[in-house]
């Protein structure tokens, strides 16, 4: 077996790792539930890679996500589900439906009007989707809510989740007409878990937590800012400056364990001076 920039390549590896007695014997274990964290996984190193600017990172990263579309997609063929095929001609069918401007007869369309076709397209296709549940039997409610946050994935990160479930109900009207009514909400919510602090009620104060992030999540829609982004780029941020607290009391020939929280606070205060400067 050789590398190869044929799809047909990777596809025939996948089948081999997964053939019994002469495949791997990790890969043989696998199933969709316990693969399913790897493959979230390998979405975010793509978007990691990507704030990096580190493109030889993600074009290795791209690589690892879509071994995991072969890998599910060869488990599924194994029970026979679908194949790596379907897969391809179901994105291939429903790029082309979602762009009638491109491939089809409605052309000329302002960018409003793609994306209010964009909707319509998909509710018929959740339309659709439905009626194939119910012809397969498959009736049952509870699994599969019909509403209108429905189709929001409940794996997603929470504040990516809050942003969406925010968004869609936007479509309808359910939405803060003025931004700073969101950062009004926001005091509001702070006020509340202040209120929890001398409380022992974690169940109150864990509430109040979950509804001061919601709020933040909504004021970062408003922005037109990705909440999971920024709190990345902050991430980022604290182990970068922490970091250099860690330089700083390292060539001081001392430790952490030294320090008191003002000694730290001081180096956090100079690696801040530092990037604003540009040094």
């Amino acid at each position: 077996m050789k590398p190869s920039r044929d799809i047909e390549a990777l596809l025939a590896i996948m089948a081999a790792l997964r053939t019994p007695g002469t495949g791997c014997p990790w890969d043989l274990e696998q199933s969709f539930e316990t693969i399913a964290p790897y493959t979230i996984e390998e979405a975010y190193e793509v978007a990691d890679a990507i704030e990096r600017r580190d493109f030889l990172d993600l074009r290795d990263e791209l690589g690892d996500l879509l071994l995991q579309v072969v890998f599910h997609a060869r488990m599924a063929e194994e029970e026979g589900l679908f194949t790596f095929g379907d897969v391809v001609q179901a994105i291939t069918a429903k790029l082309i439906r979602r762009h009638p401007h491109v491939f089809g007869n409605a052309r000329n369309l302002s960018p409003e009007a793609v994306k209010a076709l964009w909707h319509d397209i998909k509710q018929q296709e959740k339309d659709e989707r439905r009626r194939e549940r119910v012809a397969a039997g498959k009736t049952d409610d509870s699994a599969h809510d019909h509403g209108l946050l429905a189709d929001v994935p409940k794996v997603l990160p929470a504040l990516t989740r809050a942003e969406k479930l925010q968004r869609k109900a936007a479509t309808v009207g359910f939405d803060w007409t003025d931004r700073r009514a969101v950062l009004d909400k926001i005091r509001e919510e702070l006020r509340e878990v202040e209120d929890t602090l001398d409380t022992a009620d974690r169940n109150a104060q864990k509430d109040e937590i979950g509804d001061l992030l919601f709020a933040v999540a909504n004021l970062a829609r408003h922005l037109d800012i990705d909440p999971e982004a920024a709190l990345r780029g902050t991430n980022a941020k604290f182990e970068r400056r922490f970091r250099f607290i860690e330089r700083t009391v390292e060539d001081r020939g001392a430790s952490l364990s030294e320090l008191t929280l003002a000694d730290m606070e001081d180096i956090w205060q100079e690696a801040k001076r530092r990037e604003r400067a540009g040094a």
